[in-house]
């Protein structure tokens, strides 16, 4: 059973809280990583990172690496009813819900292996300084734009999509920044959010090596002037022979 602890969550984005359902409701062992989940939902790898990492942040979540007899590294994914006593308590108490069960009821799901590996680490503010100084500097832009340190570490790999599809910072920066509305900006780190998805240049496509130049040469011609062999496409004289003073002379 579902909880308004999750439903009614005030600090939780609606897709995380709709992400935590619907993996609430999975029986044990699906796949639940990022590529699985993005293959299923149309919000895309960064929306469904971002939510995993709220979900975690709030103890709905648990994931840790594990590697198995065979020596793969996999990512075990523990789904929770109630999240842990620190995080309820933290984030807002929840009221008791009749008929939920007084303990989490862990449900292990294990993920395909390595999938999360690449964007858990992409996902680390650390490794995305460029990213974070961005989004930290809007603010000097508009003061509607200030982030919370946690909205900084939730847009940074959406800002690093642009980046790493060749996107100089400073046009990413003018994305977000220009056009602004007149009126106030109640929740920048959506306002940004929007932007940073629905905005999404496509990929560069990959560098092609040009073609070789497949045409045949001209004919070789023998000049009328000099008899010297060159290749034209038609009979005529050289070059040498069209620009000496003296063909010139004959031409006029």
């Amino acid at each position: 059973m579902v909880g308004n602890h999750l439903l009614q969550h005030p600090e939780l984005s609606l897709t995380a809280i709709g992400l935590a359902v619907h993996i609430q409701s999975l029986p044990a062992g699906s796949p639940v990583g990022i590529k699985s989940l993005a293959g299923k939902f149309p919000e895309g790898e960064i929306r469904i990172a971002a939510a995993l990492r709220e979900l975690e942040e709030y103890g709905y979540l648990a994931r840790t690496k594990e590697r198995l007899q065979s020596g793969r590294v996999v990512t075990r994914t523990v789904s929770r009813n109630k999240p842990r006593a620190a995080f309820a308590t933290a984030a807002w108490p929840a009221r008791p819900v009749a008929g939920e069960p007084p303990f989490p009821v862990p449900g292990p799901v294990v993920d395909a292996p390595g999938v999360d590996s690449v964007t858990e680490q992409a996902a680390d503010p650390a490794a995305n300084p460029v990213a974070t100084a961005l989004l930290a500097g809007l603010r000097v832009h508009d003061s509607r734009l200030l982030l919370t340190e946690r909205d900084v570490r939730r847009l940074a790999p959406a800002v690093m999509a642009w980046l790493e599809r060749g996107v100089p910072s400073t046009a990413v920066e003018r994305t977000l920044t220009a056009g602004l509305p007149q009126e106030p900006i109640r929740h920048p780190a959506a306002f940004l959010e929007r932007r940073l998805t629905s905005d999404l240049p496509p990929a560069l496509p990959a560098s092609r090596t040009p073609a070789p130049d497949l045409r045949r040469p001209d004919p070789l011609q023998t000049c009328d002037g000099c008899d010297r062999a060159f290749r034209a496409s038609r009979p005529g004289r050289c070059r040498d022979c069209r620009e000496s003073p003296l063909s010139a002379q004959v031409a006029a």
